[in-house]
């Protein structure tokens, strides 16, 4: 088990770490939109393009690709004002499955159905990744979901299949899924924390580039591994992630430790550590390209 920090150090590290911490980083988002939209069918290209075109919303780019990191831009728009959009949509990007004993039911809020009437676009705050995939899955199925919402709808699915996919976002350890662990990168000795070395440094390892980090991750995407990571449902997304945690992401075996400037403990990640983690990583991202592409066929086909 990970040491316990201090409340201080808990705080300053929240408040060092950028908003790309809080999900994969943008080029994570972008390695796994890229891989997905080439595995689109004709007819599901042509839908989501359709409607990304009569998008005019300026927080990112509106192509496919770009729109998977909408919703970071959305969430943090408002984060250091009014935080409307950041209070009603923070929730939407983890489900806190505590390693010890927790249970998916527990971290989803009692999993409460989606209110007759209500968009999913429009809430609950509460609710988590899990259920709100579930949610605008069903959305982008319906012909009776207006365009606005089908819209609102798929750039919600670009990015929270990638963020489901972050073994971080499916776990806790009573430390905001790996933000509260302060982590030393070897040999740098520069400091961060547990979930933000998952978020960026692992996805920098695989390339510098999204397009050489994307095809480092698609040599994963053999037909058999498309296959076996098509069964199953977005429920066993989230058990695989957070079995990734326990196993990997929170797995300190063998590594040394420090001494912040906040007298808390934090842990040295190694080569030893890297070697774990980063095929955990491209692993993870090759998964949600697949899920992320089969989900969408299976919206519009």
């Amino acid at each position: 088990m990970h040491a316990v920090y201090i409340h201080a150090v808990l705080v300053t590290a929240a408040l060092a770490v950028p908003s790309a911490s809080f999900a994969w980083g943008d080029e994570g988002h972008q390695v796994v939109a890229s891989l997905a939209y080439k595995r689109l069918t004709p007819k599901a290209r042509k839908a989501v393009d359709a409607l990304l075109a009569k998008d005019a919303d300026k927080l990112t780019a509106p192509d496919f690709t770009s729109r998977a990191t909408w919703a970071d831009k959305y969430r943090d728009a408002d984060r250091n004002t009014t935080q409307v959009h950041y209070r009603a949509t923070r929730k939407w990007h983890f489900v806190d499955i505590e390693l010890d004993g927790g249970t998916l039911d527990d971290a989803c809020d009692g999993r409460k159905p989606l209110p007759d009437g209500v968009a999913a676009s429009q809430g609950p705050a509460n609710a988590c990744v899990v259920d709100k995939l579930v949610q605008f899955r069903k959305e982008l199925t319906s012909p009776d979901t207006s365009v606005a919402e089908k819209t609102l709808a798929l750039k919600f699915v670009l990015h929270l299949v990638g963020d489901l996919h972050q073994p971080l976002h499916a776990a806790n350890h009573q430390d905001s899924g790996g933000n509260g662990v302060a982590v030393e990168i070897a040999p740098s000795n520069r400091h961060s924390n547990l979930h933000a070395y998952w978020d960026t440094d692992l996805v920098k390892k695989l390339g510098t580039t999204v397009p050489v980090a994307a095809a480092s991750v698609a040599k994963l995407i053999t037909p058999a591994n498309a296959a076996s990571w098509s069964a199953g449902g977005i429920d066993d997304w989230a058990a695989e992630s957070n079995a990734d945690a326990k196993k990997v992401a929170y797995n300190f075996s063998g590594e040394k430790t420090f001494v912040d400037d906040h007298d808390g403990e934090g842990e040295v990640l190694d080569a030893t550590y890297e070697a774990r983690a980063l095929p955990v990583a491209r692993r993870a991202l090759a998964k949600a390209s697949v899920r992320l592409a089969n989900l969408l066929n299976d919206a519009f086909k």
